[in-house]
């Protein structure tokens, strides 16, 4: 049974999705969640789910990221995961960590990779006129958003949307497509899922 932490830096809806997947047959299940902040309201949730948690504040770090991240590794080690799931953990992370984790960590992104990595990807896909937009579940690497995709799941853009419309449709797709990769990816299956929505 492959054991998977899962960062997280909000509410982490994302995280609520994939510890509720991983039940009966499937070849993963949580073993902690951590926050970056304990004010991060996803602690609860998954406290209500019957998970551990931690917090590793960045705070009191003061901008030295390695710092944090050695106490990061510190808690992540601790729980002998072999797969890593970042679930709306806002913290970019040095290449001495995801060197650390490589070939164990996801992370997921609401834009279609390559566009858009960064932040504002909503707002930036209707500026840019795009006729779709969706997520991405991806490999972490040393780049940014940048690494091996695994998964994407595409919404059509309508006419009238806000970055708030869209972000609401893209968030329902991630929650479909982040815990439908894990499973494969806990299968050893890296090959690439593709899904589509009207």
């Amino acid at each position: 049974m492959k054991r998977v932490v899962i960062l997280i830096s909000g509410g982490g809806s994302n995280m609520v999705r994939l510890v509720e997947s991983m039940t009966g047959d499937h070849p993963a299940r949580p073993v902690l969640v951590i926050a970056n902040s304990a004010g991060a309201g996803g602690l609860a949730r998954a406290a209500d789910l019957g998970v551990p948690t931690a917090v590793v504040d960045h705070r009191p770090h003061k901008g030295d990221r390695p710092a944090f991240e050695a106490e990061l590794i510190r808690v992540i080690d601790a729980a002998a995961p072999d797969i890593l799931c970042l679930a709306g953990f806002m913290r970019v992370l040095t290449e001495g960590f995801t060197a650390r984790y490589a070939g164990r960590m996801l992370n997921i992104h609401p834009s279609l990779l390559p566009k858009y990595r960064g932040l504002d990807t909503h707002a930036r896909a209707i500026a840019a006129a795009d006729t779709e937009a969706g997520c991405t579940v991806h490999e972490v690497t040393a780049e940014l958003d940048g690494g091996p995709i695994l998964g994407q799941a595409r919404v059509p853009l309508r006419a009238d949307d806000t970055p708030a419309t869209l972000a609401a449709r893209v968030l329902e797709q991630e929650h479909r497509l982040y815990p439908m990769v894990l499973r494969r990816f806990a299968e050893g299956d890296r090959s690439r899922l593709d899904l589509t929505t009207a």
